[in-house]
């Protein structure tokens, strides 16, 4: 094996590593993949697609008891309920996320936006925790909790180093769902329709023109590591918010977004 098809290989394992970690994690996938090509070198959107579907793959198998409870247990008014919660952020993505499409939108490939996304999203953070810090547990998914998280994965898609995860649970905490995990749960439950539908579309538009120049063992490569590295982060986050605050990742998200900025030319 040359040289050249060893760096290769090193370089789609180092990004299915970057988005199975990133993915769910609240320190925004998309930003620090932009951040990685910078160095690596820019990849295809269907090797993208590829990698992120990985991720959604791992948290399918995570949650496939909760999906399977959801899905026969449609007769029961608590979990109709909790599934039309679901359908309405979904439904509010998918159209807002079709205008947005639609009128032409695509992430900007600059360092600057991404760091200092990475600042204000870890200032969000860190004041989020500490609005709801003292306030009594609430489980519970409000009609317009359901509708706000639905808004901020619109707003995560168009704004590259927000992260999907941070904005929809935070924004489930500030608006009544005190509790980490539940808020965790829903973010995550939505974001399975949602990023499977938002990579069919990417891939709908991507089929005929970039698949001839892929190569699919690399794709195979970068898909199983993503969705390996993203069941073993999900698996340990979930454990980990039972015990802990999301503190630490936005201290990281404002080192991270700093050392950006600073490490940027003048007029960068």
């Amino acid at each position: 094996m040359n040289t050249s098809r060893m760096n290769e290989i090193f370089n789609v394992i180092l990004l299915g590593l970057i988005e199975g970690i990133t993915e769910f994690l609240p320190i925004s996938s998309t930003g620090h993949l932009l951040i990685a090509e910078h160095w690596l070198g820019a990849r295809s959107d269907l090797f993208n697609i590829a990698i992120q579907a990985g991720a959604i793959v791992a948290v399918c198998l995570i949650y496939r008891q909760r999906l399977w409870q959801l899905a026969t247990g449609l007769g029961e008014k608590e979990q109709r309920d909790y599934a039309a919660k679901l359908l309405l952020a979904f439904g509010i993505t998918a159209v807002l996320g079709l205008i947005v499409a639609k009128a032409g939108f695509k992430l900007p490939e600059a360092v600057a936006p991404v760091a200092w996304a990475l600042v204000i999203g870890g200032i969000w953070i860190l004041a989020a925790e500490r609005l709801v810090a003292n306030k009594p547990e609430v489980t519970t998914i409000a009609w317009h909790t359901a509708a706000l998280v639905g808004l901020l994965q619109v707003a995560a898609g168009v704004f590259p180093g927000t992260s999907r995860s941070a904005a929809t649970i935070f924004v489930a905490l500030l608006a009544g769902t005190t509790s980490r995990a539940a808020a965790t749960e829903f973010a995550f439950l939505v974001g399975i329709p949602t990023m499977f539908a938002a990579s069919g579309y990417a891939l709908l538009k991507t089929l005929g023109h970039e698949e001839a120049h892929e190569d699919w063992g690399l794709l195979g490569i970068a898909f199983a590591v993503s969705c390996v590295t993203a069941f073993v982060v999900v698996r340990w986050l979930l454990g980990y918010i039972r015990a802990h605050r999301y503190t630490a990742f936005a201290w990281y998200r404002i080192a991270l977004g700093l050392a950006l900025l600073l490490g940027l030319p003048a007029g960068a």
